[in-house]
């Protein structure tokens, strides 16, 4: 008798666990019907995979103050494309390091205690690390250029020439961890 009652037991876990997982799944297939028209269309986008930070070891370099006694300590973390790009530039790492501290090395600690300036070495950097990799950042100064040619050209929008297509940068940012000027 132990045993009828036990398997009837089971049998209804076994059948009310089916008909719950045959709801469920047409449940969640119904949404989507109701809103598969032709403005809720699934889109095709790449999966967005998530970036790759490098950090680099902290540097200490004198700055070029008069007098020579400023000097700042800088963290730098690459935010990188990937982690293909990150070997990449582990490779170059050395000659990275040493363009960056020519960089801080010419800067006085005045220029560095602002935003700007910050920003300016941020994108200094940037052009430092990728240059070994074979990708350019354009300066300011060719940024100003092609604000120039634009807006000269904004009036001949017919004979305006295509624009070149640049590769993109794997080297998505320069984010600084530390930065002490003393």
């Amino acid at each position: 008798m132990l045993i009828i009652i036990i398997g009837v037991v089971v049998a209804v876990l076994v059948i009310g666990g089916g008909a719950a997982a045959w709801f469920l799944s047409n449940r969640s297939h119904g949404d989507e019907e109701e809103g598969g028209g032709a403005a809720h269309a699934p889109r095709k986008e790449a999966p967005k995979v998530a970036p790759t930070f490098l950090a680099m070891e902290n540097m200490v370099v004198n700055l070029a103050d008069p007098g020579g006694d400023r000097f700042a300590q800088i963290g730098i973390t690459l935010e990188l494309e990937d982690a293909k790009t990150a070997e990449q530039v582990k490779l170059y790492l050395p000659t990275i390091r040493s363009g960056i501290l020519m960089l801080v090395s010419q800067r006085t600690s005045t220029e560095l205690l602002l935003r700007e300036g910050k920003e300016k070495l941020a994108t200094d950097i940037r052009r430092e690390v990728s240059r070994p990799l074979g990708y350019s950042v354009p300066t300011e100064r060719d940024r100003e250029r092609a604000r120039a040619a634009d807006a000269e050209q904004d009036g001949d929008a017919e004979d305006r020439p295509a624009r070149k297509r640049t590769e993109r940068n794997p080297v998505l940012r320069v984010l600084f961890s530390n930065f002490i000027i003393q």
